[in-house]
């Protein structure tokens, strides 16, 4: 079996600019999840497609070990361009029986989620349950429309929230699929995709600069534990 990681890179970005490449406690962003990925023992190769190559040399990252970078074709650059194009790009050259994708703008998911999430797809395709993998956060709270109305609950009945049907809310954190699941959907989610609820504390996706602030808390508490782990 061949896993390959694939960490689309840009140099550009609309609402928090050079994200990628900005300091987050240290390293620059893109580096946080990319050393998780490198930690994942059972991950033989991290594909980048990036139209960025000078700026991760400039940050002291070149091709080789388990990197390899692939220069972004100018069809698939810019904001508009669909990320299936992007990943399309690379499984139809680099070829892997099973692909994990993330984004550099998830820099607190660790190796360890990502190995449990690995082990969660190849049990739900072996035993006939799913066909891709995607993260989810698991919510448990009252919905209202627009208008007011509820969506998930009686508001003459309140119960507490535990007790609601839990809603689950895809994080962008990660995607586990095959070429063949791809191939069904022209998507990194397949037709019967499982649903693998990510630790909280892990799932942020930096988007805007309110994201940014929020995750760079919430890594100085992390990292914080874990000094007092050790």
């Amino acid at each position: 079996m061949t896993t390959v990681a694939l960490l689309p890179m840009k140099a550009n970005s609309e609402r928090v600019k050079g994200k990628n490449f900005r300091d987050f406690l240290g390293r620059p962003l893109f580096r946080w999840v990319l050393d998780s990925l490198l930690a994942v023992e059972a991950i033989d190769q991290i594909v980048i497609n990036t139209d960025a190559r000078h700026l991760l040399a400039q940050y002291g990252l070149s091709e080789g070990g388990k990197i390899l970078i692939r220069d972004r074709k100018a069809g698939i650059c810019g904001d508009a361009v669909s990320m299936n194009a992007v990943i399309a790009d690379d499984l139809a050259n680099v070829a892997a029986d099973t692909y994990v994708m993330t984004h550099t703008t998830n820099p607190l998911l660790s190796a360890a989620t990502i190995t449990a999430a690995m082990s969660y797809y190849y049990e739900a395709v072996q035993g006939g349950r799913g066909d891709s993998l995607f993260s989810v956060d698991r919510v448990q709270t009252r919905f209202y429309r627009e208008d007011g109305s509820a969506v998930n609950h009686d508001p003459d009945t309140l119960i507490p929230t535990q007790d609601l049907e839990p809603w689950f809310e895809e994080n962008s954190n990660l995607y586990i699929f095959s070429s063949e699941s791809f191939a069904k959907t022209g998507a990194r989610i397949g037709e019967s995709p499982v649903l693998f609820d990510s630790p909280r504390g892990e799932s942020f996706d930096i988007d805007t600069p309110e994201d940014w602030e929020i995750a760079i808390a919430v890594a100085h508490y992390v990292l914080q534990i874990d000094e007092i782990r050790k």
